[in-house]
C-alpha cells in the first residue's frame, strides 16, 4: 500500500466513509485535476469549469461567511461539556459557546 493509500484509508476511517468509496472519491478527484491540467485524453466540461478540489475544500473548512459548521460547533460544545447541546441547532450552539 502506498503512503497516499494509507492517507485515504485513514481519512475514510475518520470520516466514516468506507474504504472503497474513499478510494473512488480520491480517484475521481485525481482524474479531475489531471483533466484540468490537460493531462487527460478525454475532458468533461464539468472537470474544466468546476472549481478545483483545493478551492472547494477551502470553502468548506468552516472559515467562510457562515463560520464553523454545525459539527465543528457541536464538537466544541461537547469538549466544553455544554448541557443540552444535542437539542441545539447551529445558532443556539453559537450562542452557548459565546460566538456571534
Amino acid at each position: 500500500m502506498s503512503p497516499r493509500s494509507c492517507t485515504r484509508v485513514s481519512a475514510a476511517r475518520i470520516t466514516g466513509t468506507r474504504e472503497p468509496r474513499a478510494e473512488e472519491i480520491a480517484a475521481r478527484t485525481v482524474n479531475k485535476e489531471r483533466a484540468r491540467a490537460g493531462e487527460s485524453r478525454t475532458v468533461s466540461r464539468i472537470s474544466v469549469e468546476d472549481m478545483s478540489s483545493g478551492r472547494r475544500g477551502g470553502l468548506r473548512s468552516g472559515k467562510g461567511a457562515q463560520g464553523p459548521t454545525y459539527d465543528q460547533l457541536y464538537e466544541e460544545a461537547r469538549r466544553r461539556n455544554i448541557h443540552g447541546r444535542s437539542d441545539m441547532n447551529k445558532s443556539e450552539l453559537r450562542r452557548a459557546l459565546g460566538d456571534s
